[in-house]
């Protein structure tokens, strides 16, 4: 509101025009209303300077939607000014120009106006003189012709003539959206009357129309009551049948939807049913991996074992070797107190025996030198026994070693087989749990999965076959020593592979439960797809059944077209066209029927539709025919009247004929006349 009045005092500022106090206190007022869209100017004297500066103002405006310049005592110019501002507004939708004597210029502005603005709705064009100039009048019945916004229309009080009503009748049959139009008290008279008359006979908009204070008689302002009143009956049929075909839209799309739905649904079921293969042939490969895994882990517990079987046996031998050299200690301790023993007799016997001859020293000499060799002889055998121990300690260190670093890996491997065989157990069964959410996405994730599983499981099954093939070389040197335990070592395996069917048995009988309640789901859904089959062919049997019966209702529309073939011009037009309207919903129906459910209920309002219209359309031609036999009736009592009143004349002749040939008869004129 601020701005539109900067603008104006700018604009006015610009031009060098004095502003009008009056209008800036309007527009003070306006302004502190708030949320104020109506500009009223009712009552002011505006100049034509300040018409042609309101006139720019409201070029560009986008504030106010209504505008009231009733009485304001606008000259022709000004009017002008202001209605050529106006033609480029797009907000302004009341227009109230009452009291302004406008004349020929302002109604030729007012028809350029109609032509250029396509928002205005209401204009108000109250005690004016518009129809005093007819070749501007006709210029506003021209732009109120190609119109297409304009609702209302008031035009009361603005002198309109017969020629002047003929002109808006001619704008009138072209004009498709004004409905209500005022025109009481001017002079249209009878023959603007009939105008009107033959325009609402092809104008189907105008809903409203008073025409008093015009003197057109009774039966002509009555007739064009009628042709209004049909007017409102074919909108209220219109607005019924955009609501009906709107509704049976709505249904189509429903019906549209609902088979797109049962289409995704069997698209779905046919995915779901591919996927239930793929997750049963995923599901096999996976239990056959699981059941090469599961021979392989065996082997790797029977190598295991075997080598725990090698190092009991190393560890056998090293205590067999530990008591051999504590023997061979045991043995070394006595021969050393033997020796000591020995040499304290020899000592004691040399002591005693002084005098023996030379020949037991020679003895003792040979038996000491025997001894001393056998004491060589002897720490010899400890030397080589030690480092035999020594040696054998060393293999059995390193042995140990490497059965320790061969179990620590081998116990690894197996945990991370197994961690990898639960986790693939894991992400099996929420494969199977969520297969009814994701299961394209699951099972593309699980075959990746699995391949780059399987890639890895065979590098590892490689490794550990070439790790086998060491261990079964390292077995074949130690099979001499290792065939007593071999038979209890397959005992035992026999045992783990026992105990490992048994567990793959109960997997797979989970498997085989959860296969059973996804075979169920699917054969619950292909029963409901079968029930939902059934639905459609019920449906398509009342589709056969309705058309049937369409062909019923079109055969009676027929009748009636026939029945109603012989009326007047009038009324055969109306019933043509409320024929063509009919055809034309019946074309929708038809075109609609292969879809639609409840059209039954929906034909037979149609039918009583029908009914209510052939009554009412009898009930018309009943009335008019009574009206013409009125008429008729008149008629002859008016040329009854008509004919005695000629015999009365006639008469009357006869009698002042006779009467004057009495007189002149009678008369001394009567012997001068001529005798017949």
């Amino acid at each position: 509101m601020e701005e539109f009045r900067r603008t104006y005092l700018r604009l006015c500022k610009e031009g060098g025009i004095d502003t009008q106090e009056s209008v800036l206190a309007q527009l003070h007022d306006t302004r502190t209303v708030t949320g104020s869209n109506r500009l009223d100017l009712s009552g002011q004297s505006i100049t034509v300077d300040t018409c042609s500066m309101l006139g720019r103002v409201l070029q560009n405006d986008t504030i106010f939607t209504e505008i009231i310049l009733s009485d304001c005592m606008l000259s022709e110019e000004g009017v002008k000014q202001l209605l050529t501002g106006l033609r480029s507004n797009t907000t302004v939708k009341v227009l109230d120009l009452k009291g302004n004597n406008m004349r020929g210029t302002g109604a030729e502005a007012l028809g350029q106006l109609l032509v250029r603005n396509k928002v205005l709705r209401r204009l108000v064009l109250e005690w004016n003189a518009l129809g005093m100039w007819e070749e501007g009048f006709a210029i506003f019945c021209e732009g109120l012709a190609s119109n297409t916004s304009l609702n209302q229309l008031d035009l009361r009080n603005n002198q309109i003539n017969h020629q002047g009503a003929a002109e808006l009748c001619i704008a009138l049959k072209r004009n498709t959206s004004l409905q209500e139009l005022d025109l009481r008290w001017n002079n249209i008279g009878l023959l603007g009357g009939r105008s009107f008359l033959e325009a609402m006979n092809q104008n189907r908009t105008i809903l409203k129309l008073e025409m008093a204070g015009n003197n057109i008689p009774s039966d002509t302002l009555r007739a064009i009551e009628q042709s209004m009143n049909h007017n409102v009956d074919r909108q209220s049929t219109l607005r019924e049948s955009r609501s009906r075909t709107h509704v049976l839209s709505k249904e189509i799309q429903l019906l549209k939807e609902e088979k797109g739905r049962q289409v995704r649904f069997l698209s779905l079921m046919e995915t779901i049913d591919r996927q239930k293969d793929e997750m049963g042939r995923s599901s096999r490969n996976s239990s056959l991996r699981l059941g090469q895994l599961q021979e392989a882990l065996n082997e790797q517990k029977s190598a295991v074992n075997s080598l725990t079987a090698k190092l009991q046996m190393s560890e056998a031998a090293l205590a067999l070797s530990e008591q051999r050299s504590h023997d061979l200690g045991e043995l070394l301790t006595r021969v050393k107190m033997e020796k000591t023993d020995l040499r304290d007799r020899q000592s004691r016997e040399i002591k005693k025996e002084h005098e023996e001859n030379a020949l037991r020293e020679a003895k003792l000499l040979k038996e000491v030198n025997s001894l001393s060799e056998k004491n060589l002889q002897l720490q010899n055998k400890l030397e080589e026994t030690e480092r035999r121990c020594k040696t054998q300690q060393e293999q059995i260190f390193q042995l140990k070693q490497e059965l320790a670093n061969t179990t620590a890996e081998l116990k690894l491997r197996l945990a991370q087989t197994e961690e990898r065989l639960d986790m693939e157990k894991r992400r099996s069964k929420q494969a199977l749990d969520d297969m009814d959410s994701l299961r394209q996405k699951e099972v593309d994730h699980l075959t990746r999965h699995q391949e780059e599983s399987e890639r890895a499981l065979q590098d590892r099954i490689l490794k550990l076959e070439g790790q086998r093939i060491q261990l079964e070389e390292e077995l074949s040197r130690a099979k001499s020593s290792l065939v007593t335990e071999r038979a209890h070592a397959e005992e035992e395996l026999g045992k783990v592979r026992s105990q490992v069917r048994m567990e793959e048995q109960q997997h797979l009988s989970s498997l085989e439960e959860k296969l059973r309640g996804v075979r169920q789901s699917r054969d619950e859904s292909q029963n409901h797809c079968t029930q939902q089959k059934q639905t459609i062919a019920e449906l398509q049997a009342r589709v056969g059944q309705q058309s049937i019966e369409m062909d019923t209702l079109r055969r009676r529309i027929e009748e009636l077209q026939q029945e109603l073939a012989g009326k007047e011009q009038e009324k055969v037009a109306e019933v043509t066209r409320v024929r063509v309207e009919l055809q034309e919903q019946i074309g929708h129906l038809e075109a609609e029927r292969a879809t639609q459910g409840g059209l039954k209920e929906k034909i037979a309002a149609l039918e009583r539709e029908m009914k209510v219209l052939s009554a009412s359309h009898r009930e018309a031609l009943l009335d008019k025919e009574s009206e013409i036999s009125s008429l008729l009736e008149r008629l002859r009592i008016r040329e009854g009247e008509i004919q005695r009143m000629r015999e009365d004349e006639a008469q009357r002749a006869s009698f002042l004929q006779n009467a004057i040939l009495t007189y002149v008869q009678g008369s001394p004129l009567a012997q001068f006349s001529p005798k017949k």
